[in-house]
């Protein structure tokens, strides 16, 4: 059974990661989907002066992954696999990433997640394959 101390406690836990002290994201969890907010930062840049897509993985997979995770109340899933396609570059704003479970089975989960920039515009998207592990989740 999931309901909003999970949600909420998966956002702590998600924001207490110290990677995300770099990226400074906001998180918003509910029933099978979680938005993820960075705001475009040139400390994010390749060296076309754009973000690294680096950035977009991590925001896809991240999105994606917890919509996932949002389904399953006691243990931490674990990317499988990870695909994504780049459409356009992004220099300024804010990317927003909306993940969304679409896919659950007894062992086997799968998500899907879009990135956009403040026009509402697809900049990227990604799907993954995640599974259950054996790691409990921490009450933050």
């Amino acid at each position: 059974m999931v309901d909003e101390a999970h949600f909420r406690n998966l956002e702590n836990v998600y924001l207490s990661a110290r990677c995300n002290e770099y990226y400074q994201p906001r998180i918003r969890i509910s029933e099978g989907e979680a938005e993820i907010e960075i705001d475009v930062e040139e400390k994010y840049f390749h060296a076309a002066n754009a973000v690294h897509g680096s950035v977009y993985f991590k925001m896809l997979d991240d999105a994606a992954y917890f919509a996932v995770n949002s389904l399953v109340p006691d243990v931490f899933v674990l990317t499988v696999s990870f695909h994504l396609h780049l459409l356009r570059p992004i220099s300024r704003g804010t990317m927003r990433a909306v993940g969304k479970a679409y896919f659950t089975s007894k062992q086997l989960y799968a998500g899907e997640s879009v990135l956009l920039d403040d026009r509402g515009r697809e900049i990227a998207r990604g799907n993954g394959l995640f599974a259950l592990s054996k790691m409990k989740l921490p009450v933050k």
